[in-house]
């Protein structure tokens, strides 16, 4: 061994111990052969980062690429599904198309940790940086360090994908700060304020971005992507309801205080506009809820983002033909359904008891928890589903079965108990507000006009929604409708006096515990709306009639 050689050795072994990748140590300078050199490249492990979105969570997955002798081929391991799959064939025709062909070799792609399930064409783009980093064709060492998100189309242009916003999230979470994802998806990406973004159109901008160097073709950006159709919903202003002033007082309570609303009248009572008016009485969402609401919106590949977060509240209203997979969601992973589509909104079906009966009982746990939870042959997940449910229901299947309707009702009393009973009790036991609506009458449409506006409403409904603010800055809920009835019980200090009409309900099983409860709440809140500092027994008399009124 020459001088030279025996000094190149020890500084090779120093070099080795301090950690950076051994192809930066390679080639002439050590009298290696340019064969050699490329035989020990082949043996650098490529490096990346990216998100396995598993409903709105998300795991962060190091993907690791490695060029190894053997026939050539590309196996990807770590339980990738059909999708994840699928992107050697993408990958092999984008890098051919880019001159860097791979037909010749064989790759080996893992997704770490291995127990957790990749499903979705956006690992693409992180595959593809590491498989590039292994080939040498990026010189950056830090490319496990950003997380990637992206599609990959033959020709490398990078592709948006779904579910964007929840994967920065999970980053984010996980203490990553870089990342890059499709042009197509930028102004959904500027939604996360603390996440350093860098938008491509194509591989080879991904490339040149960690040092490396790739002629960039003359091909257009994908900005666009195959969306949901969005049909926007049908809203009204209070000013448009005729009459029905126990109907629009009962929609203001349930709107100041979040409260499910069921409304029972005949056709034309004016039931769905009603349900359309409460979205314009609704305070705006807070950023937090917003950003929420989109993370949902980014799953089910909505979200846009160009206008910044929308702080309306969602509204979802569907066909009474709407399957429990429809409305619970998860036929597939990341599937959303209904009741997610209309978390921190309002959920209003129309013809309640039309629904066939598993749809209305998949309802009675959301209601309580919050969250849809899925679970499937291929796995289970948790979704939010936040949302204030609004019914409403004909009194019979005839719809004119009611006490001053002015018509005659053909329908049997069996053929009304039948109709009825498909709201179920344990069901109904969740809704805290049932108001009966008569037909308008020709004296409400000639005094009609001079009706409050959705925004005088909605300025008393914005105060006593400061007011809960305040009483419940200490704690974990927000609304009255969401208040445990222990808590509200000692905070108000409310005697035996106050609550005998409450007890006295209770022990002729007139209400449950839970509707107790749930009295106290809606008592709250009628309190808050009158301005007063907490309920007196005629607020709570008011509060169980508007909960067991019957017809």
């Amino acid at each position: 061994m020459s001088d030279e050689a025996a000094a190149a050795a020890p500084e090779e072994s120093d070099c080795a111990g301090s950690g950076d990748s051994v192809s930066d140590y390679v080639g002439p300078e050590l009298g290696l052969s340019e064969s050699a050199g490329a035989e020990t490249a082949s043996h650098v492990i490529g490096r990346a980062s990216a998100v396995a979105l598993w409903g709105l969570s998300g795991k962060v997955v190091s993907i690791e690429a490695g060029v190894s002798a053997g026939l050539p081929g590309i196996d990807i391991v770590g339980l990738p599904d059909v999708s994840v799959s699928e992107s050697r064939k993408r990958l092999r025709s984008a890098l051919a198309y880019l001159g860097t062909p791979v037909a010749s070799q064989h790759l080996t792609i893992n997704l770490t940790p291995g127990t957790v399930p990749k499903v979705g064409t956006g690992f693409d783009l992180g595959i593809a940086v590491a498989v590039l980093k292994a080939l040498g064709k990026i010189s950056s060492e830090d490319t496990g360090d950003v997380i990637h998100c992206g599609e990959i189309g033959l020709d490398g242009r990078i592709r948006p994908v779904t579910g964007v916003l929840p994967c920065l999230h999970s980053g984010v979470q996980a203490g990553f700060e870089r990342f890059v994802v499709p042009v197509g998806n930028a102004a959904e990406a500027g939604l996360v304020g603390r996440a350093r973004v860098l938008s491509v159109a194509s591989l080879a901008d991904v490339v040149n971005a960690y040092g490396g160097s790739m002629a960039v073709p003359p091909l257009p950006p994908v900005l666009d992507m195959d969306r949901p159709v969005s049909i926007a919903p049908d809203l009204h202003d209070l000013a448009e309801v005729q009459g029905q002033a126990e109907g629009r007082f009962g929609l203001e309570v349930a709107a100041a205080g979040g409260h499910n609303l069921l409304m029972r009248g005949t056709p034309g009572a004016g039931k769905t506009l009603l349900a359309q008016c409460l979205p314009g009485i609704l305070p705006p969402l807070d950023d937090d809820e917003a950003v929420e609401v989109a993370t949902v919106r980014s799953l089910r590949g909505e979200l846009d983002g160009s206008d910044g977060l929308d702080h309306r509240p969602p509204f979802e209203a569907p066909h009474h033909r709407s399957t429990v997979s429809a409305l619970i969601g998860g036929r597939r992973p990341g599937t959303v359904g209904v009741l997610s589509r209309a978390h921190r909104g309002v959920l209003f079906m129309d013809e309640a008891p039309e629904f066939s009966r598993d749809v209305l009982e998949a309802l009675r746990q959301p209601m309580e928890s919050r969250r849809v939870h899925i679970h499937r042959a291929w796995g289970s997940m948790v979704l939010p589903a936040a949302f204030q449910l609004i019914m409403a229901a004909n009194p019979c299947p005839c719809g004119v079965g009611m006490v001053g309707s002015g018509a005659d009702c053909r329908c049997t009393p069996m053929d009304k108990r039948r109709y009825r009973n498909r709201l179920s009790g344990p069901l109904l036991d969740r809704v805290d507000l049932q108001l009966e609506l008569f037909p308008v009458s020709p004296a409400d449409l000639r005094l009609g006009g001079g009706q409050e506006t959705s925004r005088t409403v909605a300025a008393r409904v914005g105060e006593a929604r400061r007011r809960q603010a305040e009483r419940f800055a200490d704690c974990t809920w927000r609304l009255n409708a969401e208040a445990p009835g222990p808590w509200l019980r000692e905070h108000f200090a409310l005697t035996p006096t106050a609550l005998s009409d409450l007890d006295r309900a209770l022990d002729t099983g007139r209400i449950t515990m839970r509707g107790y409860d749930r009295v106290l709440r809606v008592a709250t809140t009628l309190a808050d709306l009158a301005g007063k500092s907490a309920p007196d027994p005629d607020t709570l008399r008011t509060a169980l009639a508007l909960r067991t009124q019957e017809s």
